[in-house]
């Protein structure tokens, strides 16, 4: 029997989060039924709204959901209901990426995750209750929702009593920053790392640079109050762009050994480039508009040797990573908690204000 729940709908590109009384199809074999408590608001969320990054709209957007099991498909072992779970992005388990622990890279990423809008053989699972499909499985998992159907592969079992609202960003922003640094770049001793961004996924990097043995971490952004918590989170030093040229600031500490660009502008990226240290790394992060290119000086790239790196949500294996990074908050070493103001699922458009106007990092809406 389809589940009738309430999700937040946006009808075409531009318009607002608009609450509405949908229906869940049955969840399949490998599916599970999810009531979700919390979700975190993050960029793609409201680059998709605006029509900057394609999905087909109407729709059901979200994808860092975490709530609780009510239903599972006959062929789900890894959690059953009343299991408390995050989710995160989907895999298919079958390709070769999946199969040799590179799930992130998943030769059905786009697909399942964010260019198509429903399961992979075409079937939608939310519905309208006159029976009109929405486009939904955003991420694997559209949580911008009362509940959502996820598949067995994008949900993660959480221990403890560790409260959701909490957890939620564990799915994407937070696992994307932090996994950027310690999958990916894994910076050497006395190294110094430059995260360019001090949004949700910037802060995340800065935090899991904390815990490496860089010994100098700067933070860049153009908003100060930012820069003051980067500060209070372990940034050595930091630089506004408004007032000091980021790239000449690094090069006079000797280069960034590693930098992480998470701001999705493509003149940051090439600030980022171009302050790498020689036989420095770059770990692009940071989503632009799709189809959007960057220059370079190839002159420099010859002489310089920067190691320029696409890093999707922090290159993880999720059943693996979020149990860690959730260790790690809750001793106190990774605290991401402090980057989230919360918001009534009702209050979803305050949210979205919130964000791009930079006033909060990480919104999360409490759904229950």
């Amino acid at each position: 029997m389809p589940t009738t729940t309430t999700a937040a709908v946006v009808q075409n590109a531009g318009d607002p989060f608009a609450l509405t009384d949908v229906r869940l199809d049955d969840p399949r074999p490998d599916e599970v039924l999810l009531r979700i408590e919390a979700v975190g608001l993050c960029h793609t969320d409201l680059s998709v709204r605006s029509g900057k990054t394609p999905f087909p709209l109407p729709g059901v957007l979200g994808h860092e959901g975490a709530g609780v099991v009510e239903a599972v498909g006959s062929a789900v072992s890894k959690v059953v209901p009343g299991d408390r779970v995050v989710v995160t992005f989907d895999s298919c388990g079958r390709c070769v990426p999946c199969l040799t622990g590179r799930p992130s890279q998943c030769a059905h990423w786009p697909a399942l995750n964010l260019l198509g809008g429903s399961r992979l053989d075409g079937s939608a699972t939310i519905t309208l209750p006159g029976g009109e499909s929405l486009h939904g499985h955003f991420f694997g998992q559209s949580s911008f929702a009362s509940h959502a159907l996820a598949s067995e592969r994008n949900v993660v079992k959480l221990p403890g009593d560790t409260p959701l609202e909490l957890l939620a960003p564990l799915g994407c922003g937070v696992q994307t920053g932090a996994g950027a640094v310690l999958n990916v770049l894994k910076p050497a001793p006395g190294s110094t790392v430059a995260v360019f961004g001090a949004g949700a996924v910037g802060l995340s990097a800065l935090m899991a640079a904390q815990l490496t043995p860089a010994t100098q971490i700067v933070a860049v952004d153009v908003q100060d109050s930012r820069l003051t918590l980067a500060t209070e989170l372990g940034a050595t030093a930091t630089v506004n762009p408004k007032h000091d040229d980021p790239v000449s600031f690094l090069r006079d500490l000797g280069g960034a050994h590693y930098a992480v660009e998470t701001s999705g502008n493509t003149a940051v990226l090439r600030q980022a480039v171009d302050s790498l240290a020689g036989n420095g790394a770059c770990a692009v992060v940071g989503a632009p508009p799709f189809g959007s290119e960057v220059s370079l000086n190839v002159p420099a790239m010859l002489t310089g040797n920067p190691h320029i790196i696409g890093v999707n949500q922090g290159s993880s294996v999720p059943d693996e990573f979020l149990p860690a990074l959730m260790k790690l908050q809750a001793s106190g070493r990774l605290p991401f908690d402090r980057l989230i103001t919360h918001f009534d699922f009702d209050d979803i458009e305050a949210a979205a204000t919130a964000a791009q106007s930079g006033d909060a990092i990480k919104p999360v809406l409490r759904v229950r």
